[in-house]
């Protein structure tokens, strides 16, 4: 068994695996089951109750109040004027047709791609790069915009995109280890929050089926939803 498993295992062994943790407890327990030597993230999973497990068909953002903890790389792809917003704006990387070409060859040295209506043409020649990699801009997401330092400005701050994946489980960040208690914590709960109001009219009962938050290299811990029944 190498290191890595040992440590893993030596993690698990704090966690109760039949029972569910109130915020506060999985908050203190994903701290101290963090154990790699780079600073780890803070991961959210959360199964929905759908009937469909349709790739993006649940979507959204959200803003954490305490950001991520994660300098995010943003690129935008458009012309003109724009572009020197973007420049001027903080954006990572940004242009037009050369930018356009560089992704089509396998560049992808971004987290977040914003481009303007007038480049939507263009960009739907990168769906199959860009899909697989979570990176399609879209209106729903605000990924596609006229008002591109605004959109620069908050996705540095801590805005995030969520979407759900295969199987109904939506993943996101919320913070690093290194944070306070309380800033993960709050964060955990505004990401929780917003999921949540991406429930669709036709689903009846529970919206979410379970929820978990771990360190990078840590064991999954189980949350109580119970916390979130006030406010449904």
């Amino acid at each position: 068994m190498n290191k890595t498993s040992k440590k893993y295992l030596e993690k698990t062994k704090t966690i109760d695996t039949s029972k569910k943790y109130s915020f506060a407890d999985a908050v203190k327990l994903v701290k101290g089951t963090a154990w790699a030597k780079f600073p780890e993230s803070v991961d959210l999973a959360i199964t929905l109750n759908l009937p469909s497990k349709k790739p993006d068909s649940i979507r959204g953002l959200v803003t954490l109040p305490n950001g991520t903890g994660k300098t995010m790389k943003v690129a935008v792809l458009s012309r003109g004027d724009k572009l020197k917003e973007a420049e001027q704006a903080g954006a990572d990387v940004f242009g037009a047709d050369d930018l356009i070409e560089r992704i089509s060859k396998g560049f992808l040295d971004f987290d977040v791609l914003l481009a303007t209506p007038d480049m939507m043409p263009q960009v739907g020649k990168l769906g199959k790069i860009l899909g697989t990699k979570g990176l399609m801009p879209n209106p729903k997401s605000g990924t596609v915009t006229n008002d591109i330092a605004k959109s620069i400005k908050e996705f540095k701050a801590g805005k995030l995109e969520y979407r759900m994946e295969k199987g109904g489980v939506v993943h996101l960040l919320v913070g690093k280890i290194s944070f306070e208690l309380e800033k993960i914590k709050e964060n955990l709960a505004v990401a929780l929050n917003a999921v949540r109001k991406s429930k669709p009219s036709s689903v009846k009962g529970s919206f979410f089926k379970s929820a978990t938050i771990s360190s990078t290299m840590g064991p999954g811990i189980k949350l109580d939803l119970r916390e979130m029944e006030t406010e449904e």
